[in-house]
């Protein structure tokens, strides 16, 4: 879903006072200026840049595409991975035997 929503008196993709922001934006558009100051606003507010960028042609305009995340959210995620790994019942699987090998 494009990110092209905003409140009034905020430009495209940003969050409006108090609004919290979200941890992946997708930004799609014509490869414009525009395009650019978005992602450079987004940039500003905390974003990374996450993946590389797409873009293909429409018969007469470049459409381009970047996704962006918080890098708060991309370590609360692996945080919530390593707790659940933590959580498994290995003595279920064998521990002994289960990783036999592994790193």
């Amino acid at each position: 879903m494009p990110d092209t929503a905003a409140a009034p008196g905020t430009a495209p993709g940003t969050a409006s006072a108090g609004e919290e922001k979200l941890a992946y934006r997708l930004f799609t558009g014509a490869d414009d200026r525009a395009f650019c100051e978005r992602v450079s606003t987004a940039l500003a507010e905390g974003y990374v840049l996450h993946g590389s960028p797409a873009a293909t042609f429409n018969g007469s305009t470049v459409i381009v595409a970047q996704a962006l995340v918080l890098p708060a959210a991309i370590a609360s995620a692996d945080a919530a991975v390593a707790n659940a790994v933590d959580e498994l019942d290995t003595d279920e699987f064998g521990a002994d035997q289960a990783f036999e090998g592994h790193a």
